[in-house]
């Protein structure tokens, strides 16, 4: 019997199982929607389309498996870009599909008719259109198999919405999937790899999101445990080890945790697992290590390896495998802490301290380290955190802890400010028996306002805080830095009640003034069991995050 491109759509991508559509209607999806609700799929529509690919990316980094957002075609399309990017950067297997106008008029001056193939090739693995509807099955195996192999990342689709209505007699196979390839490190790399641990007098492993795509939490745990290495975590990998282990001293990004700008100057050999020595390292330079530092990296991606920086030693492997490897090797061997690990603590408890001072400001409007203080003490300790972009959020994430795997989300690499709200309706779909909150400032909430809505229609009880100083605060401290004047020139907002604005969207929220106020605000959020936002009234104050920016265009002055 003959099926629609539609049916064999919605067929294909289930038995890839995939159970979700994250979308916004529009005349090229009607048909494929269509059959997704009958079929029982979760359809998850939003009020814009780069909310859409946001939400669908957060959902990919939070399972670790392939996502899908479906958008219509033309300013749909162009619309999703954004969020594709962002998926590029952070390495998420994002399966974006666009609609697009029909193949019988093409290149005639249609409605809608862009070169939307070439608009998303920069920023994905591999982007394509399928020639008929009976070649969609295949062209969506292929796109899995391409977003999950290797280093993840996004591909695309343009599938026109003649494709999506037309009838195939015998449609092609959906491809067989990959086996899930974990390339090994060889022997001699392993037994390497030790000595030169064994040997160095102040050694530092860093762990990236490599750990947490390729499951490595419980090898990483384990291997240090076993050697008594001192860990620094950053992106995905952070909590996959909890902030309070004894070996776990905070964040590698020395923009977030300043201890290690003195700490990581010191270490003579670093261990780097799953993550590119890029801007978050200072890209391996001077400003961060010493140039006779020895480098350790190993990558599933070998054109990482040595890039930023030379390396002793180079491992293109799965980051589990090698951890695994590593301690085969070891065996029952336990290796006795250094002197280095108490000194690197020592410096880790001048930051804490450091940021309980700041958070002694008791002054109105709030300190955000004050505030952060007491949100600390209220919040679920698993809670689930999407963390947004501004001088608010990163006073957070220095100062609460990361307690658990996948607990964790930022925006990445292409640091994609107001992402967070649809990353925290993800979470929250992904993760509906776990608390999750949102940590936000009024600058980046303004981008996806109306997913407020989407929270609500979707019955998604994120509590969302808002801390409210009524500007741009990084671009504010940024030009009373480095241009002058009083951080006026397009930095102003307006004191806006976002609690309102939350209600008026059918959820509930309130203002918070006072450090009082904060335990009882968060208890009365997560007790609603609706979406609900905490307005915060705060006072701009330049983050540890905006002093590192500033310090280093004072050094590239």
């Amino acid at each position: 019997m003959a099926q629609t491109g539609a049916e064999l759509f919605v067929r294909a991508i289930t038995r890839l199982g995939i159970r979700r559509i994250f979308t916004l209607v529009g005349d090229h999806l009607n048909e494929v929607l269509a059959v997704a609700a009958q079929e029982g799929l979760d359809i998850l529509d939003m009020r814009h389309e780069s909310g859409v690919t946001h939400a669908a990316d957060a959902w990919a980094r939070i399972t670790r498996q392939p996502a899908l957002s479906l958008v219509t075609g033309g300013p749909g399309h162009t619309n999703s870009l954004t969020g594709i990017a962002t998926a590029s950067l952070a390495a998420s297997p994002l399966i974006t599909v666009s609609g697009a106008r029909a193949t019988t008029v093409a290149d005639r001056q249609a409605f809608q008719d862009i070169n939307q193939l070439d608009m998303a090739r920069p920023v994905v693995k591999w982007a394509a259109q399928p020639p008929s509807a009976a070649q969609i099955p295949f062209y969506l195996g292929r796109a899995y198999a391409e977003a999950n192999s290797g280093r993840k990342g996004p591909v695309h689709l343009t599938i026109p919405v003649d494709l999506f209505t037309g009838k195939a007699e015998t449609p092609a196979a959906v491809p067989m999937m990959p086996a899930d390839l974990q390339p090994q490190p060889s022997s001699r790399d392993v037994d390497r790899v030790l000595a030169l641990l064994e040997a160095a007098e102040r050694p530092v492993v860093i762990a990236g999101s490599g750990i947490w795509w390729s499951g490595a939490e419980a090898e990483l745990r384990e291997f240090i445990e076993h050697t008594s290495l001192p860990l620094y975590t950053v992106t995905m990998a952070k909590g996959v080890v909890p902030d309070s282990h004894p070996l776990c001293l905070g964040y590698a990004d020395p923009a977030l945790n300043q201890a290690v700008q003195k700490a990581f100057k010191e270490a003579d050999l670093f261990l780097v697992l799953g993550k590119r020595i890029d801007y978050r390292l200072a890209l391996g330079g001077a400003r961060l290590f010493s140039p006779e530092a020895r480098f350790i990296q190993v990558d599933i991606h070998p054109q990482e390896l040595g890039m930023n920086r030379p390396l002793e030693l180079g491992i293109c492997a799965d980051v589990k495998a090698a951890l695994r490897a590593l301690l085969d090797a070891l065996g029952s061997r336990r290796w006795q802490p250094r002197p280095w690990l108490d000194h690197l603590r020592s410096l880790a408890a001048e930051w804490q301290e450091r940021l309980e001072c700041a958070a002694r400001d008791t002054a109105a409007p709030l300190h955000p380290a004050a505030f952060y203080r007491e949100l600390r003490k209220a919040l679920p300790p698993e809670v689930l955190y999407s963390w947004d972009g501004g001088d608010f959020t990163h006073w957070g994430r220095c100062i609460m802890p990361a307690n658990g795997p996948g607990r964790w989300l930022r925006l990445g690499p292409l640091a994609t400010i107001g992402s967070g709200l649809p990353n925290s309706l993800a979470l929250k779909a992904a993760c509906p028996d776990q608390p999750v909150v949102l940590i936000t400032g009024d600058g980046s909430l303004g981008f996806y306002l109306a997913e407020l809505d989407t929270a609500v229609r979707h019955k998604l009880p994120v509590v969302m805080i808002v801390g409210n100083d009524a500007c741009w605060g990084i671009e504010k401290q940024l030009q009373m830095a480095t241009v002058g004047g009083d951080g006026s020139v397009a930095c102003r907002l307006r004191d806006t009640r976002f609690d309102l604005i939350m209600k008026g969207f059918g959820g509930d929220g309130e203002t918070v003034d006072t450090l009082d106020q904060v335990r009882p605000a968060v208890e009365r959020a997560f007790a609603s069991g609706i979406p609900y936002l905490i307005n915060v009234r705060i006072r701009g104050v330049r983050s540890p995050f905006t002093e590192w920016q500033i310090a280093g265009k004072a050094r590239k002055g």
